[in-house]
């Protein structure tokens, strides 16, 4: 059985990548352009450019999510995103109280963390960061074979 899930791994954390990316990406995309009910408290509204930290915050959920959801650059992506999760988490939400089901800070806590996990285990199956890791490796061993031998 063990054998079995391990194997499966990689599509799962490729399926998980994709879910977290989008989800983010999307609540990026409705606090920027006030799509699918707009930022949140604002009746379908947007965040206001350049306010802190609210628009950049939307910005890097639209950009990062946009990037894990795709697979490319997963990792960097993924660190980005899981800081601004921890940062909204310990900056707007800890203030109202200790635990996250108190203060309104679980999607914070959980994407931080979701992100956090991406950054260790990568993008796994169907991202584009395996298609350009296997054509660089490509480009590699046939440059290699071309190489004249040194004597």
């Amino acid at each position: 059985m063990s054998a079995r899930l391990n194997s499966a791994q990689p599509y799962v954390i490729g399926l998980f990548r994709i879910v977290i990316g989008l989800l983010f990406a999307v609540h990026g995309a409705a606090s920027l352009f006030g799509v699918l009910g707009g930022a949140v408290g604002t009746d379908g509204g947007t965040i206001p450019s350049g306010t802190w930290p609210g628009w950049y915050a939307a910005v890097i959920q639209l950009v990062a999510g946009g990037l894990v959801l795709l697979g490319l650059g997963t990792r960097g992506a993924a660190l980005i995103a899981s800081g601004s999760m921890a940062y909204a988490y310990f900056d707007v939400h800890q203030q109202a109280a200790l635990w996250p089901i108190q203060n309104g800070g679980e999607l914070s806590a959980l994407f931080s963390w979701a992100f956090l996990l991406l950054v260790f285990t990568g993008s796994g199956a169907f991202g584009l960061d395996r298609l350009f890791a296997r054509r660089a490796d490509e480009t590699r061993q046939s440059a290699t074979e071309r190489a004249p031998m040194a004597a």
